[in-house]
């Protein structure tokens, strides 16, 4: 009879942990399903590259022999060289300024108290509901030079830069960033003589790379990835980057569906190289920044 009770607990057990493996199998084949859903246009992009015309209009899933040249050759009838070398450019200097002015921002907003700060913080988060596309007009007329007599900028590295070089989300992840360092560091350092410039470059800034490794790959697949204002501000294909480039190679191939599909896949390869080498700081860099309002 003694065995009785500790029967019952152990069933009861066995009841009270099933729902939980059934919760982690869902969530795994949810998980599972999600992945073969993203990939899938993937795996279809970078088979069809490696195959022949004639393969490509058969829809068969895999090339009997791959076609590397077929990298060769779209990198040569698109000019991927010049959009590739325009879109490092580009992408180099919006990361840089974004890096300096989102910085300087996020460690005013979170560590330097002035008049204003939290209504003019409330504001810049408020700008985050405005759909980017909205502001296209007006920056365009800026840029053309219709509001502002600086002349025009278009088909320059500036109308494809300056734009950009400062976001409301990136100040945002700055800031909460910052307001996580502990205010005695702030103390020893001003007893040390250090000003808040001192103060962000010799001790906040070495402890931050998480969150520059977020800003950082947040901004490089933005600026990488942005077509719709380059197209708008740029007529002839001095300054046009990887996507503008893609686009008009969709014309120029035609029914070459494999030259488009080998253009496609380099021009995502740098961003899933970046995202592979530093996935773990940018993981480490969403989960600190919402520690501490």
């Amino acid at each position: 009879m003694a065995d009785a009770p500790q029967s019952r607990r152990a069933n009861r057990s066995t009841t009270s942990t099933s729902p939980s493996r059934a919760t982690h199998v869902v969530v795994h084949v949810a998980l599972l399903v999600g992945a073969v859903v993203s990939l899938s246009p993937f795996a279809v992009m970078l088979t069809q590259s490696l195959m022949t015309l004639g393969e490509t209009l058969t829809r068969t899933p895999w090339p009997a022999t791959p076609q590397w040249s077929n990298y060769v050759q779209a990198w040569q009838d698109a000019e991927f060289g010049r959009y590739l070398r325009n879109s490092v450019i580009i992408t180099s200097t919006t990361i840089t300024g974004v890096l300096v002015t989102c910085t300087l921002a996020g460690y005013a907003f979170a560590r330097i108290r002035f008049p204003g700060r939290d209504t003019l913080f409330a504001l810049l988060l408020a700008t985050l509901m405005i759909p980017g596309t909205v502001t296209f007009i007006p920056s365009f007329l800026l840029v053309r030079g219709d509001v502002i007599p600086w002349g025009s900028w278009l088909n320059t590295l500036p109308a494809l830069t300056i734009p950009f070089i400062s976001t409301a989300f990136i100040i945002f992840l700055f800031r909460q960033f910052f307001a996580q360092i502990p205010g005695e560091l702030w103390d020893a350092a001003r007893m040390d003589g250090a000003g808040h410039l001192r103060f962000l470059v010799t001790i906040v800034l070495p402890t931050s790379k998480p969150v520059l490794v977020t800003a950082t790959l947040l901004t490089f697949v933005n600026a990488w990835n942005e077509f719709l204002w380059p197209l708008l501000v740029t007529t002839n294909p001095t300054w046009r980057p990887l996507a503008v480039g893609l686009a008009n190679f969709v014309d120029e191939a035609g029914p070459r569906t494999h030259l488009l599909m080998a253009g496609s896949v380099i021009t995502i390869v740098p961003v899933l190289l970046l995202y592979f080498f530093t996935q773990k700081q940018f993981t480490e860099g969403i989960a600190t920044t919402g520690l501490k309002g």
